[in-house]
């Protein structure tokens, strides 16, 4: 009985608190969604549907102590649910070979590549011989033409050239980042490249929405480029309208260094200051008036304007997947002022992730997605429990000071660990340049921006670009600084797959568990560390088409080559926790002694003569292995069917685990699932 009561009184605390658990558990499911290894079928999601609708009347029959688990349990399966339904409703055709030939689409979508190629993305598209119904929805071909093209690109542009393209591709390495996924929720069926310039077959057409808006962004980022040129320039496009096509790649590299990237990604922080601008500066005005002051919902009403601001940006910023999540937690927040409710509390985060896993569950999967909300998460809790402290922490003086270098720190130890997880990297000295940009961009550069649209339309945003471009140009400043100090930044290696889920779940049971189990949290945390650090990387990588193997030595990975396939040696290294250049890596080659054979090219293929028991030989080339051989062969026919490998060095041999049985049988991955072209 002691026991019981126990357990009733620690649970009956809770009360109140409960909801916060509400997109944990839909996160639960949505991840184990994306952990199966074979996709679930129509009988089995039929199955779950009928249990969540057990569940919830069994959860009226508990007791009150007892239901939330009933709860949970309930809405861990409807998380499933939501991530099977959204991953069915975004089927469609997927290229099945690599195609050569005429190309032809309507433009949607402007931007560069990793290579700092300009990429364009096509709808309506039509393949030379391939029947409409089985043409991909969407492709995405960069532009590597050497001869300049005779036409400007403009959205809603009907456009065709001679490209190469290809299904998209499997994870680099086993369990590495699935492009095949990602790519299957963003519509794209294919990517590729074109060596010759893109030729313009009609113009673009009056029509939908979203083209005007498409059209409307990129005339208000040559506008914003024409004030402003260079890096500067193409900062502010990034920041206002979501088009980063026009900043460097050693600019990209310095914010990223620093640990100032979040600025450029139209995130929490852009809508939040947006939202805080519009919000006080129309508050303020009413103010000024006695009417509007004693008589009107002042707040409510800039709350509302607010809002309307907020839409505009997520409409003008083109809404991606982070702007979108921005936008509905600002929007939560608005709401909570307009009807007269706290603006910011874990309920309004928790409500601002629901929405956000129901409309685009495969948001978790994603650095934005974990890193937001972990941020965000974290600054409410924190800010909460200064506030609900008792005396006076910090001087009145000193609050805005701290406010920054609170928030600067508490969101950087939040977001640290993720991103590390998920870039590699860890900047040493992002506190510091975070603490040196941060508040410029809330007092001159986002009040600039908002001046700027307004006195747009009588041509007078040059002063404000200029006042707004100051701003910009100190914050690359301070990035390249600090990229440049000794050790700015260090390398860790990929985590395993618990590592996240662990973290997340001690570090919000830390937050929402109410009393002293909270801080039970803490040893989940240590413990996902110590999984991370116990993690080891396999012996030998090889890529899914033959043209790339890595070995590891102990100076470090050693590649099999300097040149070519740069995306594949990029990543691994950076999964290995390794900073050197690909050619660094292929200088350690010569020190291979594991037994591992690479033939690059046909030469190389013609003149192998044999190999010894134990030995693994990769092709690049198809291959006919003589039966006297006594080794294994793997080449591009067999690579095809088992995807990137990964082998680890055992006392009995080799153990081999592949990219496809690593990532199952899934609808982004199975051509009979997707309706690929054969």
């Amino acid at each position: 009985m002691g026991l019981l009561n126990l357990f009733s009184t620690v649970m009956l605390r809770q009360r109140g608190h409960l909801f916060g658990w509400v997109p944990v558990c839909l996160a639960g499911g949505i991840g184990w969604y994306f952990s199966l290894s074979v996709e679930p079928s129509l009988p089995v999601l039929w199955g779950m549907v009928l249990a969540v609708a057990g569940l919830t009347v069994v959860a009226r029959l508990l007791p009150e102590v007892t239901a939330p688990f009933a709860v949970g349990a309930a809405l861990v399966l409807l998380g499933l649910l939501i991530a099977a339904f959204r991953a069915h409703s975004t089927a469609a055709p997927v290229l099945g070979w690599r195609y050569y030939g005429a190309v032809e689409g309507r433009v949607i979508a402007l931007d560069r590549s990793q290579s700092d190629a300009p990429r364009v993305t096509l709808d309506q598209v039509r393949l030379d011989r391939i029947p409409l119904k089985r043409t991909p929805t969407r492709v995405r071909v960069s532009l590597h033409s050497k001869t300049p093209g005779s036409i400007e690109l403009t959205p809603g542009m009907r456009v065709m050239t001679t490209a190469h393209l290809s299904p998209p591709a499997g994870p680099v390495e086993p369990g590495g980042f699935d492009f095949q996924r990602h790519a299957w929720f963003a519509g794209l069926g294919a990517v590729g490249y074109a060596r010759v310039p893109l030729l313009g077959i009609a113009k673009p057409t009056e029509g939908e929405l979203s083209l005007v808006l498409f059209r409307l962004r990129m005339a208000a980022s040559a506008r914003v480029r024409h004030h402003l040129p260079g890096d500067i320039g193409g900062f502010a496009a990034a920041i206002t309208t979501g088009d980063r096509s026009a900043i460097s790649q050693q600019a990209l590299q310095d914010l990223r260094s620093s640990n100032l990237a979040h600025l450029l990604a139209i995130s929490g922080l852009h809508m939040g200051l947006l939202s805080a601008v519009v919000f006080g500066g129309l508050r303020l005005m009413l103010a000024l008036h006695p009417v509007t002051a004693t008589r009107w919902p002042s707040r409510s009403i800039a709350a509302g304007a607010a809002l309307i601001a907020a839409t505009g940006y997520l409409a003008l910023s083109g809404g991606n997947v982070a702007t979108e999540r921005a936008y509905v937690m600002c929007a939560v927040a608005l709401c909570a002022l307009m009807i007269g409710r706290r603006a910011i509390s874990l309920r309004a985060v928790a409500l601002a992730g629901i929405i956000v896993l129901a409309l685009r569950p495969e948001a978790l999967m994603g650095p934005g997605f974990q890193m937001s909300f972990a941020a965000t998460t974290a600054l409410v809790a924190v800010f909460g429990w200064m506030r609900d402290f008792e005396g006076e922490v910090i001087p009145r003086r000193l609050r805005p000071v701290a406010a920054v270098v609170i928030s600067s720190a508490v969101a950087g130890f939040a977001t640290a660990p993720i991103s590390a997880a998920h870039f590699n990297t860890v900047p040493h000295y992002g506190l510091v340049a975070n603490l040196l940009s941060v508040p410029l961009m809330g007092v001159l550069v986002i009040p600039a921006a908002v001046l700027a649209v307004l006195v747009a339309p009588f041509g007078l945003e040059g002063i404000p670009l200029w006042a707004m471009g100051l701003g910009l140009r100190w914050i690359l400043f301070v990035a390249e600084g600090v990229s440049n100090l000794p050790g700015a930044r260090s390398f860790v290696p990929g985590p395993g797959g618990w590592v996240l889920p662990l973290l997340a779940l001690g570090f919000l049971w830390l937050l929402i568990w109410q009393g002293s189990l909270r801080w039970l949290g803490c040893p989940v945390m240590v413990l996902s560390l110590i999984v991370w650090q116990a993690t080891t990387r396999p012996d030998v990588l090889v890529a899914d088409t033959g043209t790339l193997v890595g070995i590891m030595t102990a100076e470090g990975r050693a590649l099999s080559k300097e040149k070519g396939a740069g995306f594949i040696a990029r990543n691994w290294l950076e999964n290995d926790g390794d900073g050197v250049d690909q050619s660094v890596a292929a200088a350690r080659w010569a020190k291979n002694a594991t037994g591992i054979i690479h033939l690059s090219g046909k030469r190389a293929a013609a003149a192998f003569r044999g190999c010894r028991r134990g030995e693994i030989v990769i092709a690049s080339v198809q291959m006919e292995p003589d039966p006297a051989w006594n080794c294994r062969v793997f080449d591009p026919i067999q690579l095809r069917e088992t995807g990137a490998l990964a082998l680890w060095k055992m006392p009995e041999g080799w153990h081999i685990t592949t990219a496809k049985e690593h990532a199952g049988a899934r609808l982004w991955n199975s051509r009979s699932a997707r309706g690929a072209i054969h």
